[in-house]
């Protein structure tokens, strides 16, 4: 019996450190087959790419080769691209001009604000150029506030198009000079004695004005996001926000962001509020214009490098710093005014210079919030072998989501043995998920792990991708070694 049990240990060992054949890429794991068959998704309409790093050939590639959407997880195309061809230390620059004479704090003319695409020109940062005219003494403006956004080349953006949600952040267009995302922060906050529900708004803009209609119940807090009725009337200088229907006391304080009103009303608006508070005087509107040859350089401000701002994009997948990054690098590469055709070349032109050829790939805005963006799950995973060897790895992998730690992985694989040891990029829309990044197994080898599902089930098939990256950290046990031929099945091309 001992001689057996040995006998068996050793064939263990030697199946998981000898080398072995090579096997069979189209076959499914059966646990990441079964997922499948639980969420009702067929597997032709499913991708899996799993290659290790430094191996010659891939140890799954099932239905690899199909051009798919791969939502956010397009991403890594326009952040692995950027690090490379920007740096990791690149930084975007607003500037503020003086139009006008300028003689003891009174501006007589013009304030001129150029904008450069900073992805990250938060409220704060704004604050901070706001206080550095301040500091260097001027007090009023007599003339207008005057916008350059020729950076970005003027674009029809509808932000209704694409799921006729013209208010949520995440449908905000691009624009040269975006300040805060454009986004109204609202936080609504129960009062229970009162027997209502307060609406705080930041930045307080005048030209919003919020009708608070909600009922304060008892109950379960529930999906409450849902359950606010929102009604956005107006025109372009001035919205006016409806709530009404119920908001439970026990959901406490939450916090919900809008975008209602053009980007260049709502500088107006966060420019008068935050200029009065820092004492300032302005009784001027706004318009777009340019830098003139007379306007004199009084105040700019930087943004985080790109290393930070590329990982707070693919952390949190935020969609307008990608259209913002993505139009930066057609601006950079091929000239301004920067277009998505030009961003669109430039980033075909990086890929050939490495050998890279995706003939499949469809790039609309670089963010995965399109209909039409497409890459085959073999080549999102060869471009993450590439980055691996790419100088800019370490800011590359640092970009994205650790399981189970935070991001958008934050709360997946909390359970299990993989937690903490998978860098993956999610993507998500109605009928596609998409994960897509680094594993590292029970051994400590690192594997590139690419699942793309086009489906209208597709909502349901996390249980899968987990189950895949689950499986191939198992890789790494003697036993999930020994038993990865009994655990696969053929997959359909």
């Amino acid at each position: 019996m001992r001689r057996k049990l040995l006998t068996a240990v050793v064939a263990a060992l030697l199946a998981t450190w000898l080398p072995r054949a090579p096997a069979q890429t189209d076959f499914l794991p059966a646990p990441v087959a079964r997922a499948l068959a639980q969420a009702d998704i067929p597997e032709n309409a499913a991708a899996f790419y799993v290659h290790e790093i430094g191996a010659e050939r891939p140890l799954l590639a099932a239905g690899a080769g199909r051009p798919m959407n791969p939502a956010s997880s397009i991403k890594l195309v326009t952040t692995y691209a950027a690090l490379e061809l920007l740096g990791p230390a690149f930084q975007w620059v607003t500037e503020a001009y003086a139009a006008g004479m300028l003689s003891g704090g009174v501006l007589d003319g013009d304030l001129v604000l150029k904008g450069r695409g900073d992805p990250k020109l938060t409220l704060e940062n704004f604050w901070l150029l706001l206080r550095s005219l301040r500091s260097r003494g001027l007090r009023e403006i007599r003339g207008d506030l005057v916008l350059d956004r020729t950076y970005f080349a003027n674009g029809d953006h509808d932000p209704a198009r694409f799921d006729e949600q013209p208010t949520r952040p995440y449908n905000t267009g691009p624009d040269a000079l975006l300040v805060n995302f454009k986004a109204l922060r609202l936080t609504f906050v129960p009062d229970s004695e009162a027997r209502l529900v307060r609406i705080l708004a930041e930045p307080a803009l005048p030209q919003v004005q919020i009708v608070n209609r909600l009922a304060l119940v008892n109950g379960p807090c529930g999906d409450w996001a849902n359950r606010l009725k929102v009604d956005a009337q107006g025109g372009s200088a001035a919205t006016r926000l409806t709530f009404s229907g119920r908001y439970a006391a026990s959901c406490g304080e939450r916090e919900r962001s809008y975008s209602v009103l053009p980007h260049a009303h709502y500088v107006l608006g966060l420019f008068r509020e935050l200029w009065r508070e820092l004492g300032g005087t302005f009784a001027g509107t706004v318009r777009d214009g340019v830098v003139g040859a007379d306007a004199r350089l009084i105040a700019s401000i930087e943004s985080p490098a790109l290393a930070q701002v590329v990982r707070d994009m693919n952390k949190f997948s935020n969609n307008v710093m990608a259209r913002q990054l993505y139009l930066t690098l057609g601006a950079e590469g091929a000239g301004e005014p920067a277009t998505p055709e030009k961003a669109d070349r430039v980033i075909r032109e990086w890929l050939a210079g490495k050998g890279l050829s995706f003939p499949e790939l469809v790039l609309e805005n670089g963010s995965g919030l399109s209909r039409v963006e497409r890459i085959s799950a073999r080549n999102l995973g060869q471009l993450l072998l590439s980055s691996f060897m790419s100088p800019v790895m370490p800011e590359f992998i640092a970009s994205l989501p650790l399981a189970a730690m935070d991001g958008t992985m934050k709360k997946r694989l909390t359970d299990a043995d993989a937690a903490g040891q998978a860098h993956i990029k999610t993507g998500s829309l109605t009928g596609v998920r998409s994960i897509a990044g680094y594993m590292l197994d029970a051994r400590g080898r690192r594997w590139v792990v690419v699942s793309i599902v086009n489906h209208p089930n597709a909502g349901n098939a996390q249980a899968a991708q987990d189950a895949l990256l689950t499986w191939v950290y198992n890789r790494g046990t003697i036993a999930g070694a020994v038993r990865e031929d009994e655990q696969r099945v053929r997959a359909p091309s």
